[in-house]
């Protein structure tokens, strides 16, 4: 009996036909790359391996397009951008062990800064699983216990007949919110094994909506609309939503003075009369958010850095949207709402009715910038403003940036304007280093129609130096901004401060401008004085481009207390 209700899937006589006579000299690679183009994938990231290759042969037999770099983690960063970028699942294809684990660090920023990353790892045989003393090469006791900390979720495929399902199931826990990675592990045999299944077509792994419960809603909306002195606090997840919209309407119908956390950059206009901008390392700031009767978080969990170094002391009622339950009232109690950002603030705006005047309120915000601007100025700090200032001038609005874990960037998680939503990106999720230039290849792949801004230190460039290779060979319009100050400088002053000398941040280092040219990439040797001029210039030019500034760049000194 058929019930209204249920779903026919009658297949058509073409779809039948083809069912009952698939293609010969297909594996279990063909599955895998089958079933990511019947989810709509358009792009792979990868670097092929022993175990992996069955994945990797079956790519000459489909239309994805292929991106490759030189080092896995490098690939991690990449196919982390391109997730950021699109909003869409970025495929990343691994091998057994070594390979597998040096993605890792790559899949733990994914995993902070909420990267819909769908990595695909081979496996050792079958027969070897689960013993870890066979012998195969690249073998582990337990390859997934590596990814089971770090990753959303982990997919084990021991069938051909499990693949689709499997991708299926990771593809929507990787796009449901909290977007994030995710961990899918085949053999080698089930990857070569010949197969006679029938050809995977379009599937559907359509992630549920995380949506807020109305009667919270409700309550946060009250809170609002009586607020003395609201406060928004706008996290990574107002800008993995698309919701800066929302943001801004309901912050100017409450009237509400509206921070940007270092990983919600450009989720709020800088130059708004309701913008306090990004001034997190800063005291004025968090005194501002400690005095709001009514403080509503948006997309954060109110972190280390969020909280300037958790000394954030809310005296008020805290509302908290997150689509991570585990971040809910993680540090500061609140009224949790368990929710996409989108769906929460456009619920908030359907349920405040009427606007919340405070014609004080622009003027409050511009007293807590005063003070943070002339507290900077008198820390004669004019080199590493000019630098910043020149990077925003040279760097088109529309075109995204990446940026290592630099001094500079430091600098611009405060201080830069971003001025479109997801365009900044940063590793202050995780916090590792040699993110900046292969996450700028894998926005590049996303959309090559715009040049792309990658901003390291000199430590930080010999992560990914190899990835020049890439960026010729994949010929992506990325040009990289290099800070030459002969080491770990940030690491430099935190050294000099707690112990009073440095030990082991001073690097030989190569010339970076010669090495460019050796892959055939273009570099130029810059100064202050002349790098907007020419990073502009690099920007404008087609193809990957490296631009070096030696300089010894020093962070302002932020408060905490």
């Amino acid at each position: 009996m058929t019930h209204d209700h249920d779903v026919v899937l009658r297949p058509t006589d073409a779809q039948q036909e083809a069912a009952l006579n698939p293609p010969a000299g297909r594996n279990g690679g063909d599955l895998v790359v089958e079933t990511l183009q019947g989810l709509g994938a358009t792009t792979v990231f990868g670097l092929p391996g022993q175990h992996a290759l069955g994945m990797f042969d079956a790519l000459r037999r489909s239309s994805l397009s292929y991106v490759g770099l030189r080092v896995e983690n490098n690939t991690g960063f990449a196919a982390d951008a391109y997730g950021r970028i699109t909003g869409e699942v970025a495929p990343l294809l691994l091998s057994t062990g070594p390979g597998a684990l040096t993605s890792l660090a790559a899949l733990q920023e994914a995993a902070a800064g909420s990267s819909p990353v769908l990595a695909i790892g081979s496996q050792i045989p079958v027969a070897g699983l689960g013993g870890g003393r066979h012998g195969y090469l690249h073998e582990l006791r337990d390859q997934q216990a590596s990814f089971r900390d770090i990753v959303k979720s982990v997919h084990t495929v021991r069938t051909a007949s499990q693949i689709p399902s499997a991708i299926a199931a990771a593809w929507e826990s990787a796009l449901t919110a909290p977007h994030g990675p995710v961990w899918v592990e085949i053999p080698q045999d089930v990857l070569l094994a010949e197969t006679t299944l029938p050809v995977v077509t379009a599937m559907d792994a359509t992630p549920d909506d995380v949506v807020p419960r109305p009667e919270l809603t409700a309550v946060a909306a009250d809170l609002l609309s009586r607020a003395e002195r609201p406060a928004i606090i706008a996290g990574g997840g107002v800008v993995r939503s698309d919701a800066s919209g929302k943001l801004l309407a309901l912050a100017e119908l409450v009237n509400a003075p509206v921070v940007t956390t270092f990983g919600g950059k450009g989720a709020f206009p800088w130059e708004h009369p309701l913008s306090l901008q990004s001034w997190l390392e800063d005291r004025y700031t968090t005194d501002f958010l400690e005095d709001a009767d009514v403080l509503l978080v948006v997309g954060s969990g109110l972190g280390e850095l969020s909280s300037n170094y958790h000394t954030f002391k809310p005296r008020g009622r805290v509302i908290q949207i997150e689509a991570d339950a585990g971040k809910l009232e993680s540090n500061h109690p609140a009224l949790g709402i368990h929710a996409d950002a989108r769906l929460a603030l456009s619920a908030l705006l359907e349920t405040i009715d009427a606007p919340r005047e405070d014609p004080s309120a622009p003027e409050r915000v511009r007293t807590v910038l005063t003070k943070v601007k002339d507290r900077i100025a008198a820390q004669e700090l004019t080199l590493e403003q000019q630098v910043l200032a020149s990077v925003r001038e040279a760097l088109p609005d529309a075109a995204p940036s990446f940026w290592d874990m630099t001094i500079l960037a430091y600098w611009a998680w405060s201080a830069f304007d971003a001025r479109r939503p997801n365009t900044m990106h940063s590793a202050q999720g995780a916090g590792g280093l040699g993110y900046g230039f292969p996450a700028a290849l894998g926005a590049a792949a996303a959309d090559p129609s715009k040049p792309v801004l990658a901003v390291s230190g000199d430590g930080g460039a010999m992560y990914s130096i190899a990835e020049l290779a890439s960026a010729k060979q994949h010929d992506l319009p990325v040009t990289w901004l290099i800070v030459d100050d002969g080491g770990y400088g940030i690491l430099r002053e935190y050294m000099s401060d707690a112990f009073g000398e440095p030990t082991a941040t001073e690097l030989s280092r190569p010339d970076f401008v010669a090495l460019a040219e050796s892959f055939g990439v273009p570099g130029v040797r810059t100064t202050p004085e002349t790098l907007k001029d020419d990073l502009a210039k690099a920007l404008a030019a087609p193809g990957p481009s490296v631009v070096v500034l030696p300089a010894v760049l020093r962070m302002f000194e932020p408060t905490h207390i």
